[in-house]
């Protein structure tokens, strides 16, 4: 059941390593310069540095078709730069997953593959997709939604340690992101932890740099550059977030469920 992930930033990474410990190939997309702050748990990184690795798990960067089945034979998962998802018509997947996140719809129609599930708000359950994961942290997180869309955005990121936006690293003005703290460094409240243009962004709390965007990217004022986690634990860096195993457990659970339904799943 070959699977097709659209985004390959941390919750679609999260997703990524669930599905393929559960023995399933998987080929992502991705745009050409990724904003992915979790860049330690994100396969999207490999489309900078070529190749990355997540809890053992190799991700490398495709150029197209032919080197996506290559890696594919080689057991790893090929990420393409490709926003429009046109590996899609070139090769035969069973299902697609829209793990983008952009809270709208970007394009993905039910009848892109037997199986189209898609994380989040933005997405109807049997009108655009066959089912949706919700995001939302809370009691439902990770829930498959067989019918109707998932919790709106509220636009507060959600409470981890008692802080909701206070977590966030926010770019202070347009230009090319210059970062000063790197991920995994404690920094105290307050610190100046990256600066765009000369203007400083500081730590809104004390805590862990969990993620952070890569020098150079543009960036315009108001964006998420980065975040830091209050908990403090450094192997939380480095491994698949809570949030993101539970999405995966989601969409493992909605690939085997209409996988049986559209007749390409007989596990």
């Amino acid at each position: 059941m070959l699977v097709l992930i659209k985004g390959a930033g941390d919750l679609a990474t999260g997703t990524a390593v669930r599905l393929y410990r559960a023995g399933f190939p998987v080929v992502m997309t991705d745009i050409a310069q990724p904003t992915a702050v979790r860049r330690t748990v994100a396969f999207c990184q490999c489309i900078y540095d070529g190749v990355t690795e997540v809890e053992g798990i190799t991700a490398r960067r495709a150029a197209d078709e032919t080197e996506a089945q290559t890696i594919l034979a080689a057991g790893e998962i090929p990420v393409l730069a490709d926003p429009e998802a046109r590996i899609l018509k070139q090769l035969p997947f069973d299902a697609v997953v829209d793990a983008i996140l952009a809270k709208r719809n970007l394009g993905t129609a039910i009848t892109d593959a037997p199986v189209v599930l898609a994380l989040g708000p933005g997405f109807t359950a049997g009108a655009d997709c066959h089912g949706v994961i919700e995001t939302q942290r809370g009691h439902d997180l990770g829930r498959l939604i067989l019918a109707g869309p998932a919790a709106p955005n509220t636009g507060v990121p959600g409470n981890v340690g008692g802080y909701t936006r206070e977590r966030l690293i926010r770019a202070p003005a347009d230009g090319p992101f210059e970062p000063v703290a790197a991920i995994g460094q404690q920094v105290a409240l307050g610190e100046v932890v990256a600066r765009v243009n000369g203007v400083p962004a500081a730590a809104q709390l004390t805590g862990i740099v969990r993620g952070m965007l890569p020098a150079g990217i543009w960036v315009t004022e108001g964006m998420k550059a980065g975040d830091i986690d209050p908990r403090c634990a450094v192997h939380n860096c480095f491994t698949v977030s809570d949030k993101a195993r539970a999405i995966g457990g989601g969409v493992l659970e909605g690939l085997l469920y209409f996988g049986r339904r559209a007749g390409v799943w007989n596990g």
